[in-house]
């Protein structure tokens, strides 16, 4: 007799019970167990991933207002986060690390011992009254060498009903699974709801990451980024196991980039959230794998990438019809779709940067809105929040690639780091190897906060390969594991460089159009065929005016001038300079395990600037470097 079954059993419904007895890891259902004791649910829902059951959590997640079914198209509903749950909280979310050890010190932690009593206590009784959900994912495609398994309790339908957008289902390949194979454990309580059933306790939000139990907790929140575990929080875990197994998980988005003569090249993309990443990975043309969170792997000497999720939990600021057709025909389809902090007037959802002019008055994340509404500080509030949000599965999408779900997953053939550089890197340029690319682009990523994360926006900062909110190992580490597996591979990917958010000088306006980024991703096509030539700068290699010429007049049916190139590739010397003093400080302050490479790397780029500046001047055109 199991005797963690027989402790479950009067919560369960004798289906629920044959569910759950159906999976035969006594760790599953220990955990499930300890997660009833602590949070005592009235009743506990085995979701098998049946039509039926998942009906079910959709139909619970609006029965019990967590999502609203206002909106007029088919399969749109609605959820509303509360006033100060609307992004990834950085200082509420920490790493339990027992006595004597630290992790970097650019990282929250608290002490293990410490972090479980606090967090376990506001999780105490939390569920008391409502129904813990069970919810059983496979990160990555079932039954592949790059599966690995999750379990989520919670006491929220909506993230339960986001887990079915965001991941594959994972029920059949736990009933299959060894008693040897380990998953990723997820406990979450959307806390004390108000009557619009949003959090309301968010002084006492706690997301704690326990590495030493593969566990995470998620109290008071209800923003799909801090609950719906599998996104960024199981992120930090799958990194570590990555760390001791000797692959990369990587925050990236991997997408199909069509070429001459039928070609279809596949490529990777680090950005930080509201950085372009998925605009990028939706490129009219292209087709989209993901546009989050990637597994990569050294298969037979080759770089092989799966998408972790199967759908996207995207920020709808700025989509629109002319930037974003795809996803903008989606949201205005009928599809499954959960709608996120959007305003919503007359059965229609709205958001900022949507093309059109917005209603005055409605319904937003404050309840009844009006045009002039302030809130608690005097602060007007907008008809929808900057980091409104949809969720969808990609399968929805016209353009998603046929080898989502491909078990050894698709061979990348190029890799870019992008951020919000204002003043330095110029929109696309190309790592002299691989070495140079992970550190001169991915360790030196360099971006601005945004408003996807809880705090002051356009602050700059370092973000190592946009994994920096989310690294559970020491920071050296990671970038020597990066540098470690380019060297085994047969044929590396090329890693490239990318910049949408480069300034005229004095921060003036942007030098990019926003669909610029299309032909830039056509360029790093044709150069990983090596099939047109590029001018060797001191920071990579640079497009030629004529190549993009062309490109601009194919991609995008536009004249590109050549005051227009020049403006955005020439080399602004002294900024590039002041940017590897900023990374080098960076490191030296902050990463005790620097790899030397870094520095060495980073000299041998400040040499090529000062021996270009003592040639050319401060501020290069890129023709300079053709002499």
């Amino acid at each position: 007799m199991n005797p963690y079954l027989e402790v479950l059993r009067p919560k369960l419904s004798q289906t629920d019970y044959e569910k759950l007895a159906a999976i035969t890891h006594p760790i599953v259902h220990e955990f499930i167990a300890k997660a009833n004791d602590l949070c005592n649910p009235k009743s506990i829902f085995i979701c098998s991933d049946s039509a039926e059951d998942i009906a079910h959590v959709r139909n619970q997640a609006i029965a019990t207002g967590e999502e609203k079914a206002i909106l007029k198209l088919k399969g749109h509903t609605v959820h509303f986060d509360g006033m100060y749950d609307q992004g990834r909280d950085r200082q509420a979310t920490k790493y339990l690390v027992p006595k004597g050890i630290t992790l970097s010190k650019a990282l929250n932690q608290i002490d293990r011992q410490e972090g479980l009593t606090e967090v376990r206590g506001l999780l105490r009784d939390s569920m008391k009254e409502r129904t813990m959900i069970v919810r059983f994912i496979s990160l990555g495609p079932p039954n592949s060498v790059f599966t690995i398994l999750g379990l989520q309790c919670t006491d929220s339908w909506y993230v339960a009903h986001s887990e079915d957008l965001l991941y594959r289902p994972g029920y059949e390949v736990f009933r299959q699974a060894g008693l040897e194979k380990d998953f990723l454990r997820v406990l979450h309580s959307a806390g004390k709801l108000n009557e619009n059933m949003t959090s309301v306790e968010h002084e006492k939000k706690r997301i704690y990451i326990d590495h030493m139990d593969n566990t995470i907790y998620s109290v008071n929140t209800q923003y799909a980024g801090n609950s719906v575990g599998f996104k960024k929080l199981a992120f930090r875990l799958a990194i570590r196991k990555a760390n001791y197994e000797g692959w990369l998980a990587e925050h990236m988005l991997l997408m199909g980039v069509r070429g001459p003569r039928g070609r279809k090249t596949y490529f990777a993309g680090a950005f930080p959230s509201a950085c372009g990443k998925t605009s990028t990975a939706m490129l009219p043309g292209e087709t989209i794998l993901g546009d989050d969170i990637a597994y990569i792997r050294n298969i037979d000497s080759v770089a092989r990438a799966v998408n972790v999720e199967s759908g996207i939990f995207g920020i709808i600021q700025d989509v629109n019809p002319k930037d974003d057709a795809l996803i903008f025909k989606v949201l205005n389809s009928p599809a499954e779709i959960i709608f996120s902090n959007v305003l919503v007037k007359d059965g229609k959802p709205y958001w900022l940067g949507m093309g059109c002019e917005l209603p005055k008055d409605g319904i937003n994340f404050s309840g009844e809105w009006w045009e002039g509404k302030v809130d608690d500080n005097g602060e007007p509030i907008p008809p929808a929040h900057k980091n409104a949000r949809y969720a969808v599965a990609l399968k929805a999408l016209e353009n998603c690639d046929p080898e989502l779900d491909n078990p050894q997953g698709v061979e990348l053939s190029g890799i870019m780091y992008g951020g919000r550089d204002a003043k330095a890197y110029v929109p696309v340029q190309q790592s002299f190897s691989w070495e140079h690319g992970i550190i001169a682009y991915g360790a030196s990523l360099e971006t601005e906060t945004t408003f996807a994360i809880v705090g002051k926006e356009g602050v700059p900062e370092i973000n190592m390969m946009s994994i920096q909110d989310f690294i559970s190992i020491p920071f050296g580490q990671n970038i020597s594991n990066n540098l470690e597996f380019g060297k085994k591979l047969g044929k590396a990917p090329i890693v490239f460089g990318v910049n949408y958010f480069l300034r005229e000088r004095g921060n003036g306006k942007f030098l990019n159009d926003i669909q610029d980024k299309h032909v830039w991703i056509k360029w790093m096509e044709l150069r990983v065929h090596n099939e047109v030539e590029a001018i060797k700068s001191p920071t990579g290699y640079l497009p030629k005016y004529e190549d993009l010429r062309k490109l601009f007049k194919q991609v995008l049916d536009k004249d590109y001038s050549k005051e227009a190139y020049d403006q955005q590739f020439t080399i602004r010397v002294p900024e590039n300079l002041a940017k590897i003093e900023r990374v080098q400080r960076f490191y030296q302050e902050n990463v005790s395990d620097t790899p030397l490479e870094l520095f060495g790397i980073l000299y041998l780029q400040r040499e090529r600037l000062l021996e270009a500046q003592k040639r050319f001047g401060d501020y290069i055109p890129p023709e300079s470097f053709m002499e």
